[in-house]
């Protein structure tokens, strides 16, 4: 078998740029599976440490799987922004909905 058919996914050059994107979505499975554990057992400060979770996982997608890290600076301002005006969104439909 040539060169030229072996198929891209066994290439060396392959597993390498796939390392980073597979060792991100390994971490946010573990981060994924405390906060079900964290929701599973109830403690007293559960809520804060999943929220904390959660943030570590915002960070993680922002940083590793956006690559915000590689762009400039006006594309990392605009990025984290959306994910604020998310947080806000989220935030005022909490509230909307605790109040009733």
């Amino acid at each position: 078998m040539s060169a030229r058919n072996k198929p891209q996914s066994t290439t060396p050059e392959f597993r390498r740029a796939m390392r980073v994107p597979f060792i991100v979505f390994m971490a946010l499975m573990a981060l994924l599976g405390s906060n079900v554990l964290l929701g599973i057992l109830h403690f007293k400060y559960a809520g804060f440490v999943e929220a904390g979770i959660t943030g570590v996982m915002v960070l993680t997608v922002l940083l590793f799987s956006m690559e915000l890290t590689k762009e400039p600076p006006i594309i990392r301002f605009f990025g984290a922004l959306s994910f604020l005006w998310v947080g806000i969104m989220f935030t005022m439909t909490l509230v909307d909905y605790m109040t009733r």
